[in-house]
């Protein structure tokens, strides 16, 4: 099993000290983002084989990554650099702290331990395509010799993401738009090049309708890549999180609408209130990432028996609430 970390929420940034004491335990609970499941989840060898974490901050996680390392346990870190204005993502890091984060990972967790996520690619009338090609230039060329892939796509426009947009449009005199296919191939087939002369390989996350010569389908669990850092061969299902994916199987430990880094495009947030209110609520000592309110009251062994499916006095009455 492959432990992803998370797509949901930036755990390295925001929860590193609940993985820290998750993972000496040994487990954690996650619960299920789409019905009133609980799940547990192992965090040790043998039944983990790798981890992928998923950020735009490792600085409060290296010490998290040296144990793994330590532990044998391979470590792959898809690393979202985008350097947007700030009217789009408020909270990201400037490009030169960032591409310094991105050499210690790989210095910690070896090389070919680090994609870089240029990702999604916006449209708006502050980062137009042409602004792209001079942002995206940029940043391959300070990532040159640290990362060996990139990986793209094109902003999912979820009703959420819309509403985002378009409150912040509204707030800070900007547009947005989705492109046609053949301009969103044009683009791409462009940033494929400026990539290579820096060394990158650019593929694209879940978009193959986008695909053409030059463009390459991406597998965000990528097991050749865990391989190599493992050392060994390792046994997984290719297993797509969506449509049109081409990864392996893994188990994300996230919960939605905890990230509140605040970044108008993301697709695993409501709201940044709703997220900031939910890492208030956060105990980094629970067997949670963040309790739905139908667990609230629940202590730890009810929780355990809830997820293994024992039987609890609890449970008939548990499922018949909702997350909020």
């Amino acid at each position: 099993m492959i432990v992803s970390a998370s797509y949901r929420t930036d755990i390295p940034a925001y929860y590193s000290r609940w993985f820290e004491r998750r993972y000496q335990a040994g487990f954690c609970l996650v619960p299920n983002p789409f019905d009133s499941g609980l799940r547990r989840v192992a965090l040790h060898a043998p039944e983990v084989q790798g981890f992928v974490f998923w950020t735009r901050n490792s600085a409060p996680f290296m010490p998290v990554l040296q144990r793994l390392r330590a532990d044998g346990l391979p470590c792959v870190v898809q690393y979202s650099l985008t350097a947007y204005p700030r009217a789009l993502e408020s909270h990201g890091a400037a490009p030169e702290r960032a591409t310094a984060l991105c050499r210690e990972v790989v210095d910690c967790c070896g090389a070919g331990s680090l994609v870089w996520r240029y990702d999604p690619l916006l449209v708006t009338s502050l980062t137009p395509p042409a602004w792209h090609l001079a942002n995206f230039a940029r940043l391959a060329g300070a990532l040159s010799g640290i990362a060996d892939e990139v990986v793209v796509s094109f902003t999912h426009f979820y009703r959420k993401t819309s509403s985002q947009l378009r409150a912040g449009g509204l707030a800070n005199g900007f547009t947005f738009e989705d492109p046609a296919l053949e301009a969103k191939r044009e683009l791409l087939l462009q940033l494929a090049d400026l990539a290579r002369q820096e060394g990158l390989r650019l593929t694209v996350c879940a978009q193959r309708e986008l695909l053409c010569a030059g463009l390459d389908d991406a597998a965000c669990i990528d097991l050749a890549r865990l391989e190599r850092l493992a050392g060994k061969s390792l046994l997984l299902p290719r297993r797509p999180h969506r449509d049109r994916c081409g990864c392996f199987a893994s188990v994300d430990i996230g919960v939605y609408d905890t990230c509140p880094t605040g970044c108008l495009y993301c697709y695993a947030n409501r709201s940044r209130a709703a997220a900031e209110k939910r890492r208030r609520e956060h105990r980094p000592d629970d067997l949670l990432l963040w309790r739905p309110a139908r667990l609230t009251a629940l202590s730890g062994p009810q929780l355990l028996a809830l997820a293994t499916g024992q039987e609890d006095p609890h449970r008939d009455q548990l499922l018949l609430f909702d997350d909020d």
